[in-house]
C-alpha cells in the first residue's frame, strides 16, 4: 500500500518536543566570530532541515523543523551572550520542556577548531552564555555540543578580544567540517541517541 502521507506536511501539528539553542551575539559585527559558533551551527541546521530561522520570539530568532523524528524549535538568542538564559528560559517555560529536552550548542576555547565535545550535562566551563542559562534555569542537566574555536595565542591575550576574533583560513576550513558533524550530532541527540553521538564525535 502506498504511503500517501509521507512528507505531505512539512511540520507535525503537535507541540514542540525538543529545543536546540545556538549561542552567539546578534549583529553584523559579530558574524563569523569564534563566539558565534553556536549561531553558525544553527544556521546550518536550518538550511539542512528546511527551517527559516526568522520568527522573532522568546527574546530571539526562531525556526521549526523535524529533526531526529521530533518537532524541534531552533533558537538563536538575541540577548547577547551573557544574557542567553533569558531567551532559553522563556522558550523552555512556554513549551514546558525540561533541560534534557534542550540542547545547547556553544563555543569552547579549550578545543581546537574542528573538534567537538558532546556532554550530557555539566558545569558552564567558563562560557558566559552557558553560565547564565544554568543560573536562570537552576539546572546544569542540559546536553551540549561544544564547538572548538581554539585557545588564546598567549596567556596575556584578552579573552574578550580572542572570542570576538575570526578564524584564520585554515581554522575556518576545519571549523566548517565540524559544523557538519555538529548537525549530525544534534539530530542524534534530538532522537535520544546521545551515547551514539558521543561515540561518533567525541
Amino acid at each position: 500500500m502506498l504511503n500517501f502521507w509521507k512528507k505531505t506536511t512539512p511540520l507535525p501539528a503537535g507541540p514542540i518536543e525538543f529545543l536546540i539553542v545556538g549561542l552567539g551575539n546578534p549583529g553584523k559585527e559579530y558574524e563569523n566570530t569564534r563566539h558565534n559558533a553556536g549561531f553558525r551551527v544553527l544556521d546550518a541546521l536550518g538550511e539542512k532541515y528546511g527551517a527559516e530561522i526568522k520568527r522573532v520570539k522568546f527574546k530571539g530568532i526562531t525556526g521549526e523543523c523535524v529533526l531526529g523524528g521530533k518537532h524541534v524549535l531552533l533558537l538563536k538568542p538575541s540577548t547577547f551572550m551573557n544574557l542567553s538564559g533569558q531567551s532559553v528560559r522563556e522558550a523552555m517555560n512556554f513549551y514546558k520542556l525540561s533541560p534534557r529536552q534542550t540542547l545547547i550548542i556553544l563555543d569552547d576555547i579549550n578545543l581546537a577548531p574542528g573538534k567537538l565535545r558532546i556532554r550530557r550535562k555539566g558545569s558552564d566551563g567558563g562560557q558566559n552564555g552557558m553560565k547564565n542559562i544554568i543560573y536562570l534555569t537552576g539546572s546544569d542537566e542540559f546536553p551540549r555540543v561544544k564547538m572548538g574555536v581554539g585557545q588564546k595565542p598567549h596567556p596575556d591575550y584578552s579573552l574578550a578580544d580572542w572570542v570576538l576574533s575570526r578564524f584564520t583560513p585554515q581554522e575556518e576550513k576545519e571549523f566548517s567540517k565540524a559544523i557538519d558533524s555538529a548537525c549530525e550530532a544534534a539530530a542524534l541527540i534530538a532522537a535520544g541517541e546521545t551515547d551514539r553521538a558521543m561515540n561518533l564525535f567525541n
